[in-house]
């Protein structure tokens, strides 16, 4: 028989809030996390913003020892599941840790990490890298590292499927609960971290707003002047666990998770398949393993990026899966205020889900000034707006063909 997964604990780092109240209440007031970089030196680039995770000190969360040797991407996951195990209010002991485990999405972690091994290798030699340092260069580094400062000896899991990697890692948690009674506690979410090597590699494909020639910066996703990504950071776990192990400590309940749906569409590397075949079936199978018709869904926490492909595509994809009523949901993008954060972005629209059904409002697209013909639904602009969500679908796609889609719910007994 298939079990009820629920949500009972988010621990969330993004460029508009730290914790989960500030990030809510970011949300709700439309509160942008971009701003000029400060991480690196942006002078060679024709763009200076970014969405980083502002003032933020590991030592605020785990206290001072240890820090020497983790990368920031580490120091941000870590501090993240300090924050999704206090809110979920379950304490991992001896007794209990072989039945908790960790779940982590994500692509481009531990580049900056590498990058900086693999110079002083190629100037200094191999004998003068600090071996201390290699952990940091393999991607699961981060997630292991979640399992070791908080005594996790369940499993730990790393998954890279790039833009969707967040949400394909809260599928693979809830999998692992399905399939084995003795997996009880999942933090799952991803990683990401703001350097100089992702940005000057998002900006070398001129994905990046304001990177084309002739091009100035803006985010405003869905709107017609939309020209590319803000690139963003920061870490998101959420606690997940089997309903019945949930009741039994009295947890806090948040929100259910109902169902997930992947389709992998081949089309052509970093281009998006102005189809959408993938996302449409992604759509479509989420709302059939989450056991939903297209009438139950309130609200849709769209992908949005701001590129004037992949809003158009998922515009599209929407109408064709709901019909009529495409026109009728309130679709908005939370990267308008976080920024395009890669694997990240699952689980930040994922943690913004869980405090809309909570708090009972619906995050705006922020920015929001020039209709497009092609981009014509309910975008929800400017300003958040009151709602009791019951039913939401969260839609995470990339241009190299993963496409994962999430529903959640509001618990009901």
């Amino acid at each position: 028989m298939r079990k009820r997964v629920v949500i009972t604990g988010v621990g969330v780092l993004a460029g508009n809030g730290k914790g989960k109240e500030e990030f809510y209440q970011s949300l709700k007031d439309g509160k942008v996390g971009y701003a000029p970089v400060t991480l690196f030196d942006p002078s060679e680039f024709s763009v200076n913003i970014g969405a980083e995770v502002k003032d933020f000190d590991a030592k605020n969360y785990f206290g001072p020892k240890g820090l020497r040797l983790l990368d920031r991407s580490t120091r941000l996951l870590v501090a993240a599941s300090k924050l999704a195990i206090a809110d979920s209010k379950f304490v991992i002991t001896n007794r209990n840790t072989e039945k908790v485990g960790v779940s982590v999405g994500t692509t481009l972690g531990s580049l900056k990490s590498i990058a900086e091994f693999d110079e002083v290798t190629l100037k200094e030699g191999p004998r003068y890298v600090n071996p201390a340092l290699f952990p940091n260069t393999v991607i699961n580094s981060p997630a292991s590292q979640v399992n070791i400062w908080n005594n996790i000896k369940g499993f730990s899991t790393t998954l890279s499927t790039g833009f969707t990697s967040a949400i394909d890692a809260l599928s693979y948690a809830w999998d692992m609960i399905q399939i084995y009674d003795w997996a009880k506690m999942i933090y799952a979410g991803s990683v990401e971290e703001m350097c100089s090597h992702t940005y000057y590699g998002f900006y070398t494909l001129k994905f990046l707003s304001g990177s084309k020639e002739g091009t100035s910066f803006v985010n405003c996703p869905f709107d017609k002047r939309r020209n590319g990504i803000t690139f963003g950071e920061g870490a998101c776990l959420l606690a997940m666990e089997e309903l019945a192990h949930a009741r039994r400590r009295q947890a806090p309940i948040q929100a259910e998770v109902l169902g997930f749906g992947d389709y992998f569409d081949p089309f052509r590397i970093n281009k998006y398949n102005p189809r959408g075949t993938g996302v449409k079936a992604a759509i479509r199978n989420a709302l059939e393993d989450a056991r939903v018709d297209t009438d139950e869904i309130d609200y849709i926490c769209a992908n949005a990026n701001s590129t004037q492909a992949a809003d158009k595509i998922e515009t599209e994809a929407i109408k064709e899966v709901f019909g009529k009523r495409a026109y009728e949901i309130p679709v908005s993008a939370v990267k308008s205020m976080t920024g395009e954060c890669y694997s990240l972005s699952g689980a930040l629209a994922a943690a913004a889900c869980v405090g809309a059904i909570n708090e009972d409002f619906i995050p705006p697209t922020v920015n929001y000034q020039e209709k497009d013909p092609d981009c014509d639904l309910d975008y929800v602009p400017n300003k958040s707006r009151p709602a009791k969500l019951n039913k939401v679908l969260i839609i995470t796609f990339g241009p190299n063909g993963s496409n994962s889609c999430m529903v959640l719910g509001r618990y009901q007994p």
